[in-house]
């Protein structure tokens, strides 16, 4: 598979990026600014090195690690009463871990046959 063209690491990239600027504009409480910037980031940040090196199994399951993090944040960081922010989490949350399973056995094909062999 090409770089820079699946569309479940694309989802990641820009469920991360939401994330992390959705701190902009959604009220913070608890630990939600920090949480949502720096899972957000790391979401994004994953799927950026996953279209960078598509045959990478292991940041897919990156996505789901982070994304199941930011699935439980609101909880975690005692913000699950603050609506915007906590419905950011786990949506964001949400698409992490979805986009990463859709993208294991991908990835995990193209790990094993590479192109060209």
């Amino acid at each position: 598979m090409n770089k820079w063209v699946r569309w479940q690491d694309w989802a990641v990239v820009a469920a991360g990026a939401y994330a992390a600027l959705s701190v902009m504009w959604t009220a913070q409480a608890g630990g939600s600014l920090l949480m949502l910037l720096i899972l957000g980031v790391a979401l994004a940040g994953s799927g950026l090195w996953s279209l960078a090196m598509p045959g990478l199994v292991s940041m897919e399951w990156a996505h789901i690690a982070i994304g199941a993090l930011l699935l439980i944040a609101p909880w975690v960081g005692a913000f699950s009463t603050q609506t915007g922010v906590a419905w950011t989490s786990w949506i964001c949350g949400a698409v992490g871990v979805i986009a990463g399973a859709l993208a294991v056995q991908p990835a995990r094909h193209m790990h094993e046959h590479p192109a060209g062999h």
